[in-house]
């Protein structure tokens, strides 16, 4: 198996593309894992996760993203990461353990609802057809959170390589945002939010810092 690396705008985050699918026939969302908890569904996140420096894993259609924190060089990484990998495709074990009916068929905030207003309607679509494509091919994704009817402002999530991005506020405003308000007059900002996901990482480290602390 050859691994091909591919860089992100994010330095801490490189993309993985193994030459094989990574999320199964159908799927068309994504995953990510911010801590052992989540990743205990997936046996190649739990490896990944296990790595020292390892932050975060993102699964795309072809592709795994890898975060790291700041102060582990690639080098040093590099080669358990390729390990984790190949070691995950030659056990034949599945990406998630999870039955094909608990996948997704497509990202499920982008679906459009029964109560979704016009507004709503064109929001997902955009972020849906013309937004996340380009995204991911940076090695992240976005989440839709929602729309303020009053204020105008849409609300998202940033993922895999673009959460810890230096320049994600760039990507936001000059990228998103005035693509919806060019497309959309009811839109008139876009920030992004903290997940329940970003809660949970936090309160995982924050526990393990503790931990650290209490220790002789």
């Amino acid at each position: 198996m050859f691994i091909r690396t591919e860089t992100t705008p994010n330095q801490d985050s490189l993309k993985f593309v193994p030459g094989e699918a990574v999320l199964p026939e159908g799927q068309s969302g994504t995953l990510e894992f911010l801590d052992m908890r989540s990743a205990r569904a997936s046996p190649l996140a739990k490896a990944l996760l296990m790595v020292d420096g390892v932050t975060g894993v993102f699964f795309g259609r072809d592709f795994i993203t890898v975060t790291k924190d700041q102060d582990t060089p690639w080098q040093l990484l590099k080669p358990d990461i390729y390990g984790a990998i190949m070691d995950f495709y030659s056990s034949g074990q599945p990406i998630v353990f999870q039955t094909e009916d608990e996948m997704p068929t497509s990202p499920r905030d982008t679906q459009i609802l029964p109560d979704d207003s016009e507004v709503v309607q064109m929001i997902k679509e955009l972020l849906d057809t013309r937004i996340r494509p380009s995204i991911q091919e940076d090695g992240g994704d976005i989440e839709y959170i929602g729309f303020n009817e009053e204020s105008g402002v849409v609300q998202l999530a940033l993922k895999g390589a673009c959460r810890t991005c230096s320049s994600s506020v760039i990507t936001l405003k000059n990228g998103i945002e005035n693509m919806l308000m060019h497309y959309i007059p009811e839109v008139t900002s876009v920030e992004q939010v903290e997940t329940e996901l970003d809660k949970l990482g936090g309160d995982e480290f924050a526990k393990f810092e503790k931990s650290l602390e209490t220790k002789p």
